[in-house]
């Protein structure tokens, strides 16, 4: 009997943009039922060639064959009735329509929109992934978002399913059904192309690993049988830096003080915050893990300063700052990295010397009520030097920058404000093993500086090694901030999917 064809190959892509080569002569195999990752840091060319095979990117050279045959995917509507499924890292949902139209407009049959909702929520409860599908997408947290993107590509049938960063927004438990699931559809003989920077994840799950760096395939590996420390080496060709977190010796003092937060969400679909308190020392880095669309967003809100409360219930260094709004806040040393990156974090035309200008303008770049434009270009070379941002200097648009490079000026941005606490979420959301290396050691050192920061992270692995203390953020309630050596990721993802009967401090009630 004859071996079976190969699900896709790939044989000598070139992909070529007027600054950069994408990608260059990449040729690689993957069989029914494979589960094959795609290993590299930010802007070694994976997404681009993914993009390729879904039709999304025509190549300048090389082809594509499908099942022994050679195809040109030219669109990704072609690449679905082909049998192939994408999941993008950057999401492609329209704001203003719920998530059941979402998922409808990929549909090529026809459809019932009520019985498409059914089928909505029971995929997405099967694989621990719950939607409302009546929900409008603007309503979303970036982690339900990438739920919908997830769905809808498990509800097209798919024989090739494209992953790109799945996990990101999930609980280990969750990860752990998700593997099931992927598992289950590579013994049916669906092929998976997978691209995590978890290397963990994937070395238990993947049969087999491309790795690509600079646009090339520089090799090939079986992950089972390498460490996450190879795999790092592979990919980015040095060792791993460990991130070091010593003891901080400076004073301690409560600089975050939050007493009894109850917040009603103005958004319908929003999360009401129940009670919350927490206090954040001085030179100590606090974690809040917990799924999206728990009160991330509210709670967040309420610390910047975008939504104001009572007086009271926040003081920032013995300040009762409640009522101020973001700017007053930030006067008064508070700096805050928001989870989207474009659009919040940075204007996506403008270039890093005006998008220094966002939070910087406080550091004397303004002269008779205008702007100093040298020196907000200076304080953006200075930011990009300092924090190793790659790019081709000040004059670059934020949006040229790959994720990791973007968020390495977003969080050097505020540090050169010389805060007394950084509020941060999600700091290294779908940036690579050694741009979340770095930024990770960032934090530690600049808390040990005296610095107080809380960090809003669904990346449990993470928020245990720079954290000093973990709470849980669930339905609303934070659990007690306890310290790190105390507790598990397990018992953490039990109380993130609300599963734990540990009890809030301040209610006194389990989790919902």
């Amino acid at each position: 009997m004859s071996p079976p064809d190969p699900r896709l190959q790939l044989l000598n892509i070139t992909k070529r943009y007027p600054s950069v080569v994408a990608n260059s002569d990449v040729s690689l195999t993957v069989m029914p039922g494979e589960i094959h990752a795609i290993l590299g840091e930010n802007g070694a060319g994976k997404s681009t060639l993914m993009k390729i095979i879904y039709g999304a990117v025509k190549a300048d050279e090389g082809e594509v064959m499908w099942n022994g045959r050679q195809v040109a995917v030219a669109n990704p509507a072609q690449a679905r009735k082909l049998g192939i499924g994408m999941v993008f890292q950057h999401f492609s949902l329209f704001e203003t329509l719920t998530v059941v139209e979402n998922i409808a407009l990929v549909l090529d049959e026809p459809f019932d929109l009520a019985a498409l909702a059914k089928r909505v929520t029971e995929v997405s409860e099967r694989y621990g992934l719950p939607l409302d599908p009546f929900r409008l997408v603007h309503s979303l947290s970036v982690g339900e978002r990438q739920r919908v993107e997830i769905v809808r590509c498990l509800l097209q049938d798919p024989k090739l399913l494209i992953l790109d960063e799945p996990t990101s927004v999930l609980t280990p438990q969750a990860v752990l059904k998700l593997f099931e699931t992927l598992r289950q559809l590579s013994a049916e003989g669906v092929s998976i192309l997978y691209i995590s920077h978890k290397l963990h994840e994937i070395q238990a799950l993947c049969d087999s690993a491309t790795i690509m760096r600079g646009g090339k395939v520089t090799g090939n590996a079986i992950p089972k049988d390498e460490t996450p420390a190879s795999l790092a080496r592979l990919m980015i060709g040095r060792e791993l830096p460990v991130c070091e977190a010593p003891l901080y010796t400076g004073d301690s003092r409560p600089v975050l003080e939050i007493a009894g937060l109850s917040q009603v969400s103005d958004d319908p679909f929003g999360t009401t915050l129940h009670d919350i308190s927490l206090t954040v020392q001085a030179g100590e880095i606090v974690g809040i893990a917990g799924i999206s669309g728990n009160g991330q967003a509210e709670l967040l809100a309420a610390l910047s300063g975008e939504s104001t409360t009572a007086r009271e219930t926040v003081r920032l260094d013995g300040e009762a700052i409640g009522h101020l709004d973001a700017g007053r806040r930030r006067d008064r040393g508070l700096v805050f990295v928001p989870e989207e990156r474009l659009g919040r974090g940075a204007v996506p035309a403008l270039p890093l010397s005006r998008n220094a200008l966002l939070t910087a303008h406080r550091q004397g770049m303004k002269r008779w009520g205008l702007v100093d434009y040298a020196k907000a270009r200076a304080f953006a070379e200075q930011c990009i030097a300092r924090f190793d941002v790659r790019c081709g200097g000040a004059g670059s648009a934020a949006r040229s920058l790959s994720g990791g490079n973007l968020q390495k000026f977003i969080v050097g941005r505020e540090i050169m404000l010389a805060p007394k606490l950084m509020i941060v979420a999600q700091p290294t959301w779908g940036v690579d093993v050694g741009a979340a290396a770095f930024l990770r050691q960032t934090l530690l050192d600049l808390s040990r500086t005296g610095v107080a920061i809380l960090v809003v992270s669904e990346e449990l692995e993470e928020l245990f090694e720079i954290s000093d203390r973990i709470a849980v953020l669930a339905a609303g309630r934070l659990s007690e901030a306890k310290p790190k050596a105390d507790t598990d990721a397990e018992s953490i993802g039990l109380q993130m999917s609300g599963l734990s009967n540990e009890k809030t401090p301040e209610s006194g009630h389990a989790h919902p």
